[in-house]
């Protein structure tokens, strides 16, 4: 196979043949011809051993550990111990060293990123932790997220680790109806559990979850009183908050721990939030609502053919949390412009009477959320807007962004940045629609600013 590309600049054609290249290392890896190297893998319990024949200088070529190896070694076998797993994919390592590439299946990602990492090569390791970024979405018997990101900690990689805290975080819904959910970790759990952008349908979803996971795991005393007080137990109606303490048997063996969260929680329920500032901090997480996606916080916006031409929709949500709220209801008006753009970068038209265009070129996405009216009751209460914007992966619906916006998304400055909508392929696109999720959330930090 032969690849010739024409002059540039007056350069001389380039001959490219580095398929064939690969084509010979590999035939050289398979039949050993010219081994000056034997690798001997061993495995911990030694009823594993892999015997490879190489050739020392492709390794030291791609490995400052094999180099070094190679310069210090007093014979032609070198002995390597790995882990079972590590020794079960070694060849494909060590075939990836020789030819460039390597095919690999979820359960393999890890071992084969630990040898990388074990042995100093950059390019696999960091094409492996890409591979799993772009695979946290697909199926997996017993998941693996969760997997992922303890392993992420251990190895210090920390573009691995937020990448897979961030999908845990934003399909938490998903994650809790997996049977993953009850095998990890407290530490991830208790991670999980500190965070305001959480994607779920409601508190009483994680409280459920939580439940089941300190059933699974029957942890100490301390790791299931902490994180029962993460639980934001004002973000519930009364009746749940009756229902849970008549009917929860991990809410009674720890009721104590939790009974001033309760108490709180009940006189939010009972005063206006203008009244609760006056007393207490409503700012604390008890009171800051997560992305909650029942129907009482917002509204799923399917936008069809979204590149066509400016749309708008309109959704009520509840006033508040707060059941002194609960008859309460604000109506949202929410415009979506597929070619918006600012007015600094809109053409002038200076002369009288010119006509406008009707249609700027250019442009990028942006929505605007409004109420329909002002109220009273909007004193002391500022409303932050949320967009959820879904995308297909690995066959599934996940949340690959979240939006935080108080009116208009120009406020983020990167609202659908890296989204293709003209694509008709685009992972952005189920069905040719832009599918969001729209959540309201009211903050009353405006009210303990007065109070100080």
């Amino acid at each position: 196979m032969l690849k010739v590309e024409g002059a540039q600049d007056g350069e001389g054609d380039t001959i490219i043949h580095s398929v064939n290249l690969v084509q010979r290392l590999e035939a050289l890896l398979v039949q050993g011809n010219g081994s000056d190297v034997v690798l001997r893998v061993e495995t911990p319990s030694a009823d594993e051993v892999k015997v490879l024949q190489v050739h020392g200088l492709v390794l030291a070529l791609q490995s400052p550990v094999f180099h070094d190896m190679m310069l210090s070694r007093n014979s032609s076998t070198l002995v390597l111990r790995e882990s079972s797993a590590c020794a079960a994919v070694f060849d494909k390592f060590i075939r990836y060293l020789y030819c460039g590439e390597i095919s690999l299946l979820l359960d393999q990602a890890i071992a084969l990123h630990k040898l990388a990492t074990k042995y100093q090569v950059l390019s696999l390791q960091q094409g492996i932790t890409q591979y799993m970024t772009k695979n946290l979405a697909r199926e997996s018997p017993s998941g693996h997220v969760a997997g992922w990101y303890e392993y992420a900690v251990l190895a210090g990689d920390v573009t691995l680790r937020e990448n897979c805290l961030q999908y845990l975080a934003w399909n938490l819904s998903s994650v809790l109806q997996s049977g993953e959910w009850v095998t990890i970790s407290s530490q991830l759990l208790m991670t999980l559990l500190q965070r305001s952008d959480l994607v779920l349908q409601s508190e009483m979803e994680l409280f459920a979850a939580l439940e089941a996971w300190i059933i699974r795991n029957n942890p100490d005393g301390l790791t299931a009183e902490n994180a029962l007080r993460t639980v934001r137990y004002a973000m519930m109606p009364p009746r749940d908050l009756f229902r849970l303490q008549t009917q929860s048997s991990i809410l009674a063996r720890y009721q104590e721990s939790v009974r001033d969260l309760l108490y709180l929680s009940y006189q939010f329920h009972s005063a206006s939030p203008l009244q609760m500032a006056k007393f207490f901090d409503v700012n604390c997480s008890l009171f800051v609502p997560r992305n909650y996606l029942s129907p009482m916080w917002g509204s799923s916006w399917i936008i069809n053919n979204p590149t066509r031409d400016d749309r708008s929709t309109s959704f009520q949500t509840q006033l508040g949390p707060s059941s002194h709220d609960a008859s309460k209801r604000v109506t949202w008006n929410a415009l979506f412009s597929p070619r918006w753009l600012p007015l600094s970068m809109r053409p002038m038209y200076t002369e009288t009477g010119a006509m406008q265009p009707t249609r700027v070129e250019g442009g990028r996405p942006r929505i605007i959320i409004t109420p329909a009216t002002s109220s009273a009751d909007f004193a002391g209460v500022s409303f932050q807007k949320t967009v959820l914007v879904m995308a297909q992966q690995q066959g599934r619906v996940v949340v690959k962004h979240v939006y935080n916006f108080h009116q208009s998304t120009e406020e983020n400055g990167d609202f659908l940045a890296q989204a293709d909508l003209y694509r008709r392929t685009s992972e952005y696109l189920i069905d040719s629609a832009l599918y969001l999720h729209i959540v309201v959330k009211p903050l009353y930090q405006s009210l303990i600013n007065t109070k100080n």
